[in-house]
């Protein structure tokens, strides 16, 4: 049974991403890691914010699939991010590879939630 956001294990994965993504921006070059370094960790982070605030909301279930829709545009943001650092040289084709995949993975997941759940997260 699920108790909180964070049985969600699209929550999980899109945290542990997130930690991923962070720790690899700081081998960006100065100025990109606040730049666009910085970008790519707040959409990062933005993922798992959305599944918590949006489970947190309990008011509907439309108010948690908006906030997963949020989520998912957020994963799309990560992954053009990803490209961005890829084709600047920041970070290398099997790690944008392996990070590609698994934002690819977490997109679908978001959206097989947002078309599958029914009903309110439960206290």
């Amino acid at each position: 049974m699920i108790k909180s956001y964070k049985d969600l294990e699209v929550y999980q994965s899109a945290y542990q991403l997130a930690i991923n993504v962070h720790q690899m921006t700081q081998n960006y070059p100065d100025y990109e890691r606040y730049e666009l370094g910085g970008q790519l960790r707040r959409a990062a982070t933005s993922i798992p914010m959305n599944i918590a605030e949006g489970y947190g909301k309990k008011r509907s279930v439309k108010d948690f699939k908006r906030f997963l829709l949020m989520a998912l545009g957020s994963c799309n943001e990560v992954q053009v991010l990803l490209d961005m650092s890829k084709d600047l040289g920041y970070i290398g084709e099997s790690k944008h590879g392996k990070l590609t995949k698994e934002y690819e993975i977490l997109g679908r997941r978001l959206n097989v939630m947002i078309d599958k759940w029914q009903t309110k997260p439960s206290s």
